[in-house]
């Protein structure tokens, strides 16, 4: 099986509104974007890395330490928090030749090589889907407002092992074309494949907490690593 060369997206703004500072913001021991940079790089199908940012701290920082990094100033038009992904996406996927993209986030420092390489691999492997997008697994009991279940029956409880999973969008990554980018405005394309991956891997920083319980599998890692 053949794979191509794949970009890989990082967007990364200076200005973060519930963690102060959280690209750069010192995570056991390095800045916290750079647990993601150094999954990136070791990839052995990701040749570039582009790293949209309005921050000079970030881009310098992104230059002086990543070898595959192109850093892209974002634009005026793409400032703010209100701005989306996918006019990041459309924006990026232009100022470079590359056809393939891998689009992921800073706020992911558990992610491993391992991981992005075999969703990779599961993208290429198919024909069926044209993007692909990383889930984890859920075996909880869900409700609507109204009492009513949403993935079991309350009338007749099972053990929660026992039930049907139901999949969260972790928004760790996702893999599509430029192609099909430019078809359906989306970065889930038209008919996506799930890449369910561990559910402590996929913790994502959105506020103090997660970046208190990233910190905290970060260094039970490390320790872990140490010791074998």
């Amino acid at each position: 099986m053949e794979i191509p060369k794949i970009t890989a997206l990082v967007p990364m703004k200076g200005h973060s509104e519930r963690v102060p500072h959280k690209n750069v913001r010192p995570l056991m021991g390095k800045p916290a974007f750079h647990w993601i940079m150094e999954t990136l790089s070791k990839s052995k199908y990701i040749t570039e890395i582009l790293v949209n940012t309005d921050s000079k701290e970030i881009a310098d920082s992104a230059r002086a330490n990543f070898d595959k990094v192109k850093v892209l100033e974002r634009p005026d038009f793409l400032l703010g928090d209100m701005v989306s992904i996918q006019p990041l996406i459309e924006y990026d996927i232009e100022q470079t030749s590359a056809e393939y993209f891998l689009q992921t986030h800073s706020t992911n420092p558990l992610l491993t090589v391992e991981s992005v390489d075999g969703a990779i691999e599961a993208f290429f492997a198919q024909t069926e889907h044209d993007a692909l997008f990383s889930v984890t697994e859920v075996k909880q009991r869900y409700y609507w407002p109204d009492g009513s279940g949403i993935n079991h029956d309350p009338k007749h409880l099972i053990r929660t092992q026992d039930l049907e999973p139901i999949y969260h969008e972790n928004s760790c990554f996702y893999i599509f074309s430029k192609e099909t980018n430019h078809k359906i405005k989306s970065r889930l394309g038209s008919k996506a494949l799930m890449y369910p991956i561990n559910e402590l891997e996929a913790a994502d920083i959105d506020d103090m907490e997660d970046f208190y319980w990233a910190e905290f599998l970060l260094k039970r890692k490390l320790e872990n690593n140490l010791s074998h």
